[in-house]
């Protein structure tokens, strides 16, 4: 069967995309194996990451080995790069009316489900990698409890950090508040920001680089997995290293569908994904420091601020963000769980 797909740098093609990006994918289903005649279960899983990628070939090795695991019992058809909609509420509304029974989402998806998820992404709350770990570590049973309701929460995923590319240098708040910054996809960071005095403009990930380009924007805060493909860097020259926030990703399943997998082989499928699970999350520290090397070598200025620095940042910035876990923008259990333990870890 011949399969057709987006081609990216091949700087990407080695990566993986870990938000949404608007294009479409012309791209097959990936057969991987012959459907076994009268199989229990066969479901279609969706992904808005590219083909050939490690997020794609882990999708694949997962449909391969849950086949396997079930003696062909459960035949899943990965659909890669948006195929099957790029857009994560079109997705969900898909996974919930079972035309897909399975889907790859990021934090933005997840919160259409469990709003609480977007806690994890409040601005200078959490500030690396370790930290993440912790705080997922002690309350993803919680998420998963509230996301469980209606669909299966199979499997977790760092996917990335949100840094500042902008036109001129940032080091501290004031220099980005005097610049316009795009805001994509999460309304919630838009709004946090803009309660603290930025500039935001909302746009859309078809015309980021477009809005830079004509200076609608001066700045837009994304991962670097997604700026070096997008060559964003090449307008926005400047990277400020710093973290602002963490975002996940995580892979769905509707409830009716898991419902109808033998109880019997839940344990190895779920075994499989655990597994996957920590091959992706070790995998996105080393694509994003690709990532940097790539940039960097092709025009990006590296802006670290100085301790003293940061801390502007965190006071400026984070120290506000407990105002706005309101229920509204951040849940306020949640986030007040999170701060306990952030607390505590950081003594």
């Amino acid at each position: 069967m011949k399969k057709h797909f987006f081609k990216f740098s091949n700087f990407f093609t080695h990566g993986m995309c870990v938000c949404v990006i608007a294009v479409t994918m012309m791209a097959l289903p990936v057969p991987l194996f012959a459907q076994k005649k009268g199989a229990v279960v066969e479901l279609k899983l969706a992904s808005i990451v590219p083909d050939n990628t490690d997020w794609s070939r882990a999708l694949d090795r997962l449909a391969k080995e849950w086949y396997n695991a079930t003696n062909g019992q459960v035949v899943v058809s990965v659909y890669h790069g948006g195929q099957l909609g790029s857009l994560e509420k079109d997705v969900l509304r898909k996974l919930k009316g079972n035309t897909i029974q399975a889907a790859v989402f990021t934090s933005a998806g997840l919160s259409l489900i469990a709003p609480e998820v977007l806690t994890l992404s409040a601005p200078f709350f959490i500030r690396n990698d370790r930290e993440l770990d912790y705080v997922i570590n002690a309350v993803k049973s919680e998420l998963e409890a509230k996301i469980n309701r209606q669909y299966f929460m199979l499997a977790w995923a760092k996917s990335g950090w949100l840094k500042i590319f902008s036109r001129n240098p940032v080091r501290v708040p004031a220099d980005l508040k005097s610049q316009i910054t795009g805001t994509v996809e999460i309304p919630v960071m838009n709004t946090a920001f803009k309660s603290m005095g930025f500039q935001m403009q909302p746009i859309d990930y078809n015309s980021v680089i477009i809005s830079l380009t004509s200076g609608k924007i001066d700045a837009v805060y994304q991962t670097p997995a997604y700026a070096a493909p997008t060559q964003l860097f090449g307008i926005a020259k400047n990277m400020t290293n710093l973290n602002i926030a963490p975002i996940m990703g995580g892979i769905v399943i509707n409830q009716q569908t898991w419902r109808k997998i033998d109880d019997q082989y839940k344990p190895k499928l779920l075994a499989i994904v655990k597994e996957i699970e920590r091959e992706i999350g070790g995998a996105i520290s080393k694509l994003e420091n690709e990532a940097v090397q790539v940039m960097t070598r092709n025009g990006l200025n590296i802006i670290t601020p100085t301790p003293a620095e940061e801390q502007i940042w965190y006071n400026d910035v984070g120290s506000k963000i407990a105002a706005l876990a309101n229920d509204k923008v951040f849940n306020r259990a949640l986030y007040n769980k999170i701060d306990a333990l952030l607390q505590a870890y950081r003594k």
